[in-house]
């Protein structure tokens, strides 16, 4: 692949972001098989509502974890937030999962980033915890039939791309 100079700026701050917050795996995106069926699980969302995964059996389902001191996730996240406006009516349905015990900073990135997508608050870490989460962002793609289908581990310039095929693949099953 050839990068332009501001995309390869872009990819190695990224980088740097990861191995500074600790978690040094690179970015790579993984198909699983077997099938494993998602964790499920209930939280609250910024928007009052209580979500449970289970309940949204029959969409394909994007569920991105997140934190306000990323920045790959800062750069995620209106990415993430076209995805949503693409094909939420069309079976698609996208959760953002804030990870931190205060969500005050995340509250003024999703609000200053204008995102639309319900954010759930995980304080605990109880459904990070689930889903063996250990870089940010991670982005995992569950099928209709609750499955996990695509893992996401970080984020660098074009996976958006990698995204918008595998939802339009999950929502033509």
């Amino acid at each position: 692949m050839n990068y332009s100079a501001q995309q390869m700026k872009k990819i190695i701050q990224n980088l740097l972001m990861v191995v500074l917050a600790g978690l040094v795996v690179l970015p790579v995106a993984a198909e699983i098989k077997p099938l494993k069926e998602a964790p499920d699980f209930t939280l609250k969302s910024n928007q009052g509502t209580n979500i449970r995964l289970s309940e949204l059996r029959g969409e394909v389902v994007l569920i991105n974890f997140w934190a306000s001191w990323c920045g790959p996730c800062r750069d995620e996240m209106p990415l993430l937030n076209d995805i949503y406006l693409k094909f939420r009516d069309k079976g698609f349905k996208l959760l953002g999962v804030n990870v931190e015990e205060d969500f005050r900073k995340g509250k003024i990135m999703v609000r200053d980033l204008k995102i639309v997508f319900p954010i759930l608050l995980d304080s605990e870490n109880t459904v990070s915890k689930k889903f063996d989460i250990d870089a940010m962002p991670t982005t995992v793609l569950v099928d209709r039939d609750g499955n996990i289908r695509y893992i996401h581990m970080g984020y660098l310039p074009g996976y958006e791309d990698e995204y918008l095929k595998q939802v339009r693949e999950l929502l033509q099953e």
